[in-house]
């Protein structure tokens, strides 16, 4: 991305946001606080039928974790994006969504937008739900999301769990679309986050324009099956 990115804007924490971006467009996300939590979730703007799928993304990359040089893969075997550059080295891929359940569990005082007005204590499920219904999309289209900033750790006998501390002020991670992208976000908190209230904290947007991949491409490079990926996407780029 270059020093001036061609638009940029500041999500607040509990908010969400949604954007048509273009084959070669570049996001980076950067974490104004600690333990910031970013959902996100593609879809095929031309055929929103295709989505992200998190469980071939892993499998396909012998992968529990996300980051620098891995792919986000559609479940038509299409790579929605690349993960270019990253300074946490670990994106939570398990963890899922904030649910109303979560909130009670938690004990966290639910505090609705005519009371609380932006401070209200909005779910991560109903924020993806306000933007996939922008788009003719609702609850039956919701996929596992990526959770961005977030680290989940899973011992030997298969307990996850979150670790604080893992994003702090400043910390950023690009990604680079290979294919049109309708990519949904909110900066609700992680479901495992373990504040002792609702955590609001918020994001930086920028958004830039990056050259076609070359074959050398680290991501590109990464693992076999990410070539056959990008061969996916030429091959459909052919048929557009």
């Amino acid at each position: 991305m270059t020093s001036d990115p061609a638009y940029t804007t500041h999500l607040p924490g509990g908010h969400h946001w949604s954007l048509r971006v273009r084959r070669y467009t570049t996001l980076t996300l950067t974490a104004r606080d600690a333990d910031t939590n970013v959902g996100l979730l593609c879809y095929n703007p031309e055929n929103l039928l295709e989505r992200l799928n998190l469980p071939d993304t892993l499998k396909c990359q012998h992968t529990f974790k996300l980051t620098e040089g891995h792919c986000l893969y559609s479940d038509m075997g299409r790579i929605f994006a690349s993960i270019t550059k990253d300074e946490l080295g670990w994106h939570d891929s398990v963890g899922g969504n904030l649910m109303a359940q979560h909130l009670k569990a938690k004990g966290w005082a639910h505090q609705s937008y005519q009371k609380a007005r932006n401070q209200w204590t909005r779910t991560g499920v109903d924020a993806f739900l306000v933007e996939l219904a922008k788009y003719g999309l609702g609850r039956r289209d919701m996929a596992a999301n990526l959770n961005l900033f977030s680290r989940v750790e899973s011992d030997n006998e298969g307990r996850l769990r979150y670790v604080s501390g893992h994003c702090q002020p400043g910390s950023r991670v690009t990604l680079r679309f290979e294919m049109d992208t309708l990519v949904l976000l909110h900066t609700c908190p992680h479901p495992l986050d373990p504040a002792k209230e609702y955590p609001h904290r918020g994001v930086d947007i920028a958004l830039d324009t990056a050259a076609a991949p070359t074959i050398d491409d680290p991501c590109f490079q990464s693992r076999p099956e990410n070539a056959r990926g990008f061969a996916n996407n030429r091959l459909y780029h052919l048929g557009l």
